[in-house]
């Protein structure tokens, strides 16, 4: 029985040794090049963007009075780019010698990792911001004495009776510790709302190919 249009293209694209279609698989493995060769270049700025600021924010946050909060966004998002960086030498290893459908399959599977490992730190990143920004504006220096003392002594002259755990409001403490917690929470969220913004349109292209090159195996 002779072979019908869809399975000669099928066969031409899906056999890296076929000659009956050659062009569709170069088509493919180009298109399938480009596009993750664009994530990386995003991914690398991005990497080098996070450095960048958080260099800055170091060095600001000195002459703003927030030394604790440089330091911790510094150490913190050093850890990050570290992270992200190992992983991205793992994209790096990828064989572009295998056929379209198997390079995009190979980074799919680095992207699902990359993901999850990312949506982990999530929960711990944002919460350490969070923690950071209240200690390095609790510590400013006020008119020679820490901003957080000077706003406890205000309260106290507002509210009396205000109950205090360890020279701080309860109120205060159980409003940190619930921001804390939605933070943990959602903090896998926040990072996929994140990750869309910046590599949304990417990912949907790698997903249209995955789908055109599906459905010529199918």
């Amino acid at each position: 029985m002779e072979k019908s249009i869809e399975d000669i293209w099928k066969e031409g694209f899906l056999k890296t040794d076929a000659l009956i279609a050659p062009k569709i698989n170069k088509l493919y493995s180009q298109k399938s090049i480009h596009v993750i060769d664009k994530f990386k270049r995003m991914f690398k700025i991005n990497l080098i963007a996070i450095v960048a600021f958080s260099f800055i924010f170091l060095i600001v946050s000195f002459f703003i009075g927030i030394p604790i909060t440089g330091v911790i966004f510094f150490v913190t998002l050093s850890v990050l780019v570290f992270i992200n960086k190992k992983l991205l030498n793992d994209l790096e290893k990828i064989d572009l010698g295998v056929s379209s459908y198997q390079y995009l399959k190979a980074f799919n599977q680095w992207k699902n990792k990359q993901i999850a490992i990312n949506k982990r730190m999530s929960k711990f990143l944002y919460p350490i911001i969070f923690i950071s920004m209240i200690l390095g504006f609790w510590f400013k220096d006020a008119e020679g004495i820490p901003l957080g003392e000077r706003l406890v002594n205000e309260i106290r002259i507002g509210f009396p009776d205000v109950y205090l755990v360890y020279g701080i409001p309860l109120i205060g403490i159980i409003s940190v510790i619930l921001i804390l917690v939605l933070l943990a929470f959602f903090g896998g969220q926040i990072y996929k709302w994140d990750l869309n913004i910046v590599y949304g349109r990417v990912f949907k292209k790698l997903e249209e190919l995955m789908t055109d090159i599906e459905s010529l195996r199918s």
